[in-house]
């Protein structure tokens, strides 16, 4: 008999002892731990992190970050730390918490337009994912890469189209890099490319003229027509005389650094630039800016028409009155100068 009372204690304590292990293991494993009242809270896990780095982001997220320990431990999580974007739903335990910073890394949402130039582009980026700004310039501009894929420094912008894309946030340098020559290839569809053959033009020179027409007309409607100018130009071997190149041409200049130039004067006429499409006949060595989509395929579907020549429009700001001659084009150029002037717009 008391051998039996014995054994009935060891088994009730038995019980007892794995009732507080089940109850912990619920705790630890089943039991909510956000201490959040968003609906979704997120981490980001940079490249090479340590648990301490993920459990710093942690801690003011959820109720029990002891708990949460010991059930990182051990999942052997602490050891096996996956970099990226993760999410963290209200309610989730410690279980599906593991669960979703392992091995759920969501995409993001990066948009890009208007950058002047791969540094600024690359500074853009690197406010949207992990990679810093310096070694996605360096990616940008490797050498190896860009002769390979017919590229040059000056044409080199020309490969990233505006748009918004999908990355992991914990893409490397490279990898953002490669992805946009994949777009930049799957954008030159054999139509596209036949296009720019009857123009006499590749797909950088495609570019390049684009971001001159992106410069001269923001108006997607107008672009074409400027287009057509441009074009018609470089079929009769007429100079270009774009004034967004003596910009850029100038900005190179220490003398125009930190300034904005809001009208063009003879004095940059003279700039010795291969930039200058006043000097120069042809297209520049390259972009002057990041072009829009818009601008691109207004250059491979230009407007077909005789003029050589446009103005900007004192009386429709944003678009321009172009003119088939030289006289035409001097009556509109003077009755924008004299709004200029009524602006008080002097350089």
């Amino acid at each position: 008999m008391y051998i039996k009372k014995i054994l009935w204690a060891i088994a009730l304590i038995g019980l007892v002892i794995f009732a507080v292990i089940a109850y912990y293991i619920y705790g630890a494993m089943f039991k909510s731990n956000t201490a959040f009242n968003n609906d979704i809270a997120y981490i980001y896990v940079p490249t090479d992190a340590t648990y301490p780095q993920v459990r710093e982001q942690l801690e003011p997220l959820l109720d029990d970050i002891d708990a949460f320990d010991a059930l990182a431990n051990q999942k052997k999580y602490t050891t096996n730390i996956k970099a990226g974007r993760f999410a963290i739903s209200k309610g989730m335990n410690n279980n599906d918490i593991i669960n979703s910073i392992r091995s759920k890394n969501l995409p993001i949402k990066i948009a890009f337009n208007n950058q002047n130039s791969l540094a600024d582009l690359a500074g853009r980026i690197s406010t949207q994912i992990e990679a810093d700004s310096l070694s996605l310039y360096n990616a940008m501009t490797e050498e190896s890469f860009l002769t390979e894929n017919e590229f040059s420094k000056a044409t080199a912008l020309g490969m990233y189209l505006p748009n918004s894309y999908e990355f992991f946030w914990n893409t490397s340098p490279e990898g953002f890099r490669d992805k946009m020559l994949l777009e930049y290839n799957r954008f030159w569809t054999d139509a596209r490319k036949a296009k720019a053959k009857e123009l006499n033009l590749t797909p950088n020179e495609v570019i390049t003229l684009a971001s001159i027409v992106h410069e001269e007309s923001k108006q997607a409607d107008e672009q074409p027509r400027v287009a057509g100018v441009y074009l018609n130009r470089l079929r009769i071997g007429m100079a270009l005389q774009a004034d967004p190149t003596l910009k850029f041409a100038a900005y190179q200049l220490p003398k125009y650094q930190n300034t904005v130039i809001r009208r063009v004067l003879n004095v940059h006429k003279v700039i010795d630039s291969p930039y200058n499409t006043y000097k120069n006949t042809g297209l520049p060595p390259g972009l002057i800016a990041m072009p829009d989509l818009s601008a691109i395929k207004a250059v491979l579907n230009p407007e077909k028409h005789n003029y050589l020549y446009f103005a900007a429009d004192a009386k429709r700001i944003g678009y321009h009155k172009f003119a088939k001659t030289l006289g035409q084009h001097n009556n509109n150029a003077r009755e924008y100068q004299k709004y200029l002037s009524s602006q008080g717009i002097k350089r």
